[in-house]
């Protein structure tokens, strides 16, 4: 995560609660319409897409469907 990012976050962190989500709900809302449909990647989300493009693929037989949090 970016550091400005970060920033914000230690930034709203220190705010009353109520304040907090006034705060979490604006930055929600801008995240919406920027990117409506949640299909937008970051440059860090695209370079790990891309990575992981490069790096081959997995047969879904060999994936433990029933157990993927483990």
């Amino acid at each position: 995560m970016a550091n400005l990012a970060m920033d914000t976050a230690r930034l709203i962190g220190i705010l009353p609660m109520e304040e907090q989500v006034f705060a979490y709900e604006l930055v929600k809302r801008l995240v919406v319409a920027w990117d409506l449909d949640f299909t937008k990647a970051t440059p860090e989300e695209a370079l790990r897409m891309d990575a992981a493009e490069e790096g081959g693929f997995v047969d879904d037989a060999d994936v433990d469907w029933e157990n993927l949090g483990k």
